[in-house]
């Protein structure tokens, strides 16, 4: 079978559904493409892949982006035969009227579609229904409860908008689940380009995909204590904040374009930060610098605060319309990252000291 390209690849792994706690899909087609560029690879129990390059030394450097997608569970069928849903991750309640989406049985995808009163039908009375999740209802076309079930489909079954990548104005990927599968592929390529190049490490570098991000970190929590690295960069998204209805002074001021954003937080080591940004700066590699006051709300958490404290740092995708269907990055960002971490990790020596003195 011929290799898929770079490009195929993420356009392919964008639109495989991936949900929170149902990931073994996409993290089948994210380990194939990978597998050809290291020397070993891994599954956790929870569904976390990992792939290693250089394995069996003392020192271990990870990097690492999650896997999983926001989602919706069926919660409960009425009699008529529609379904209502909750979250599974930070689903917006908002956009889904008049989405399509396909829900996952034992049978296979199943169709449905979020309904909605249409606008002439509505007043600005009491009585007009108000968008919130417990007014959401999909309808799959089913007469009762009973056809429902016979579908394959019951309470539990997860549910994904069914929305495809495409690139806007040859500059932008769109899709939904950028967040953080642009990560993932980040990741991959990294081990792609340092396999061609004939890059040596002088330590053991993971290549981690983790699980269930959306829901608490809880697949890096759990990784992080089974590799046990001495250091860690953890792609993931930021906000654009450059569009309409974003507030600058309580999100900064990020925009898709200029460069990967670069965090300063507790959990990120200030040591590896440093380094990260002297290899932006050397290597003329545009970035954006961010703030975040307690947590940053990303798997660098989890990595930071495992085990006995992992250096760690975060990198992220500048984002715009995150956690909806239309999640767009900017080519060149999703380029800079590659770079930015491919002369991160060389910078990092066997056995580096990232004590502050």
């Amino acid at each position: 079978m011929t290799p898929l390209s770079s490009e195929q690849f993420l356009e392919n792994y964008i639109n495989n559904p991936s949900p929170t706690g149902f990931e073994v899909k996409g993290q089948q087609l994210w380990l194939e493409y990978v597998k050809p560029f290291t020397d070993s690879w891994e599954l956790d129990d929870y569904g976390t892949a990992f792939a290693v390059i250089n394995p069996g030394q003392d020192y271990r450097v990870v990097i690492e982006a999650h896997a999983d997608e926001i989602s919706w569970f069926v919660n409960y069928i009425t009699d008529n035969g529609l379904i209502h849903v909750i979250r599974n991750g930070g689903s917006d309640h908002q956009i889904a009227p008049s989405k399509r989406v396909n829900i996952f049985t034992d049978k296979g995808i199943v169709k449905g579609v979020f309904g909605w009163p249409a606008i002439h039908t509505r007043s600005s009375t009491a009585e007009d229904p108000k968008l919130s999740i417990e007014n959401l209802f999909v309808d799959v076309g089913a007469k009762d409860k009973e056809e429902v079930g016979k579908l394959g489909i019951h309470v539990g079954c997860v549910m994904t908008y069914e929305d495809d990548f495409f690139v806007l104005n040859e500059n932008y990927y769109v899709g939904r689940a950028l967040d953080n599968r642009l990560g993932g592929y980040c990741i991959a390529e990294v081990a792609r380009r340092i396999k061609e190049n004939k890059i040596e490490l002088p330590y053991s570098l993971y290549i981690v995909n983790a699980v269930q991000e959306e829901v608490g970190l809880h697949g890096a929590e759990m990784i992080a204590r089974r590799i046990k690295p001495n250091a860690a960069i953890v792609i993931d998204v930021t906000h654009d904040t450059s569009t309409p209805h974003m507030n600058k002074k309580k999100d900064g001021d990020v925009k898709c374009g200029d460069g990967p954003g670069i965090t300063h937080a507790p959990s990120v080591h200030q040591k590896l930060l440093r380094l990260v940004t002297d290899a932006a700066m050397v290597n003329g590699i545009p970035f954006q610098r961010q703030a975040s006051s307690r947590a940053t709300g990303t798997d660098t958490d989890a990595f930071a605060y495992s085990n006995q404290g992992v250096p760690t740092v975060l990198i992220s995708i500048p984002l715009r319309y995150m956690h909806t269907t239309v999640e767009m990055a900017h080519k060149q960002d999703v380029e800079n990252v590659i770079q930015l971490m491919i002369h991160s990790l060389g910078k990092i020596e066997k056995n580096h000291n990232f004590k502050y003195f």
